[in-house]
């Protein structure tokens, strides 16, 4: 497929007190030197606010809208709470109509507890806040489920599901249980080049087809291949394992399997 059919948006207009300005590098530094390659271009956004702290814990609230984001592949939801502040959340997934919704830490089975956005995220960001007065976490946008969230004795951390392992996380985070909507993305096929450029994203060029000075892979007579997939830096890349974090290392129960 190459489009969406748009079908659990339900407005097209923002709410302006939730958006910001976007201001473009071009992949440029402060010197004006290109530090991220492929970058340029691209139609102009706005950022919306997402509320990925959920702090309101108990107040009573609807889901007004559900909208396109162009920053993120999954839909936002516009969620507007008693008190009349507005908020924007990650849109779950088969919550494509605009429905009342009550935010309750005990309901866990409820559908609108469950449905509300990411799977839990690498155990680096399973962090007490530093911002905030009550603890929270923040997970990105993905299309996966957490599975589970089951406390261990009466220590300070519990074991999670991460995606395919479990590992330790302090028993202060929070967590949504669910599915991101909009699930659809990752069968889209842009069609053209032009599409990448509207994104943002230049074209890249091969290292095999640049000189020794510019790439590993670069130099050679004729098209001379051996080199392991690398960066121009010299860095493995293409599935090429790099983490290593000993800080965190050790809360890991059970790393997931490889395919």
């Amino acid at each position: 497929m190459t489009g969406f059919d748009f079908e659990e948006v339900t407005t097209t207009e923002p709410e302006k007190s939730l958006l910001r300005p976007i201001k473009k590098s071009g992949g440029r530094n402060s010197n004006g030197r290109i530090t991220s390659r492929h970058r340029g271009g691209g139609h102009k956004r706005r950022y919306r606010l997402i509320d990925f702290r959920r702090m309101k814990d108990g107040i009573p609230g609807r889901i007004a809208t559900v909208e396109y984001d162009p920053n993120r592949s999954a839909r936002i939801a516009l969620l507007v709470y008693a008190d009349g502040e507005k908020a924007y959340i990650v849109a779950p997934r088969a919550r494509r109509s605009v429905t009342p919704w009550f935010r309750d830490r005990s309901r866990t089975s409820s559908p609108a507890t469950r449905c509300l956005s990411t799977r839990f995220p690498s155990e680096r960001r399973c962090t007490r806040s530093r911002s905030s007065p009550a603890p929270a976490a923040r997970w990105p946008a993905a299309p996966d489920a957490a599975r589970s969230w089951s406390p261990r004795k009466a220590t300070t951390r519990c074991s999670a599901f991460l995606r395919a392992s479990f590992a330790n996380v302090r028993r202060e985070c929070r967590a949504t249980i669910g599915q991101v909507g909009n699930a659809q993305h990752e069968n889209i096929t842009l069609g053209k080049a032009g599409r990448m450029r509207w994104k943002g994203v230049r074209p890249q060029t091969r290292g095999i087809a640049m000189n020794p000075v510019d790439h590993p892979h670069g130099g050679g007579e004729g098209r001379a291949k051996g080199n392991h997939p690398q960066t121009p830096w010299g860095k493995p890349t293409k599935g090429a394992r790099t983490r290593h974090n000993p800080r965190t290392d050790k809360y890991i129960v059970t790393r997931r399997k490889k395919k």
